[in-house]
């Protein structure tokens, strides 16, 4: 599995803003964040845009990035987060495995538990309650760390179980690809970053996230993990670059690993500005 954890030095995934825009356009966005040195290219899972008025393009996020595989050869590739509601966590679990096949081990694996409840109701796809949500993405963990090992598995979940399930082949990264948790809530998703995630993602500040930080290590601690084990990440704006150049360094200085940064407004010249000003400064 690709090593996120140890050293000093940042690493700068791009967010594609997958959302308005042809697929020719959102080809050209990763190729940019390729060539530019960005260690991963994000997009989103939904299925209409998120602003807006009116419908927009929108591509379905697994069959997106395995698309991708075949027009990039080194960025990392992953959906910040995929929706646990969208997917059977074992179709999910053999998407992942394909993959990771056909990029030759470059799928970071994202994991949440969904939020956008006019989308689900819109489309026809059931939304159950917070707590049945949480139910179904801790069973999405379990069931695809239990599938990604290629043996022979059981397990008694809350909302989908496996029986003698088994599942070929096995990822290309051991023990799996990396899995990504998003978001802060301290009852039920930290306690589960802390038992299965290698990066936990959250919107905010580094003030604003000390505490739940602060608790992740914690709860590591009582699931017998490292605290350090736990990338950080982060996501950073790049509409002003002399603001990004001071907020990433503020987020390496609070021990953050990982930023995800977003399309800005003024496009390709900001991104590349900031590839070549910035990154090799907070990447060292």
């Amino acid at each position: 599995m690709l090593g996120y954890c140890g050293g000093m030095g940042l690493r700068f995934g791009l967010d594609v803003a997958q959302q308005r825009v042809t697929w020719d356009e959102l080809v050209r966005r990763v190729q940019l964040a390729e060539e530019l040195g960005f260690e991963g290219a994000w997009g989103f899972d939904h299925f209409k845009p998120l602003y807006g008025e009116g419908p927009g393009e929108t591509f379905e996020g697994m069959t997106t990035l395995a698309a991708l595989t075949g027009v990039t050869s080194r960025i990392r590739l992953g959906l910040l987060v995929t929706g646990v509601t969208y997917r059977h966590p074992a179709v999910f679990a053999a998407q992942a495995v394909t993959i990771d096949h056909a990029s030759h081990g470059r799928l970071d694996l994202s994991f949440g538990a969904a939020w956008f409840e006019e989308e689900h109701r819109e489309l026809g796809i059931p939304f159950p309650s917070v707590g049945e949500r949480f139910d179904l993405l801790e069973d999405a963990l379990e069931i695809s760390t239990r599938l990604f090992t290629g043996d022979v598995v059981s397990y008694e979940g809350r909302a989908v179980s496996l029986s003698r399930a088994q599942m070929r082949p096995v990822p290309v990264q051991r023990p799996h690809p990396p899995i990504w948790i998003g978001g802060s809530g301290p009852r039920r998703t930290l306690p589960l970053a802390a038992r299965h995630a290698d990066v936990w993602h959250s919107f905010g500040t580094p003030a604003s996230l000390r505490e739940a930080s602060a608790r992740l290590d914690t709860l590591a601690v009582e699931a017998g993990r490292e605290p350090g084990d736990i990338v950080r990440a982060g996501s950073l704006s790049l509409d002003d670059i002399e603001l990004a150049r001071s907020q990433a360094a503020e987020w390496r200085t609070a021990g953050y690993g990982y930023l995800v940064c977003g399309w800005p407004s003024a496009g390709d010249v900001l991104v590349e500005r900031f590839a070549h000003e910035v990154m090799p400064e907070l990447t060292a």
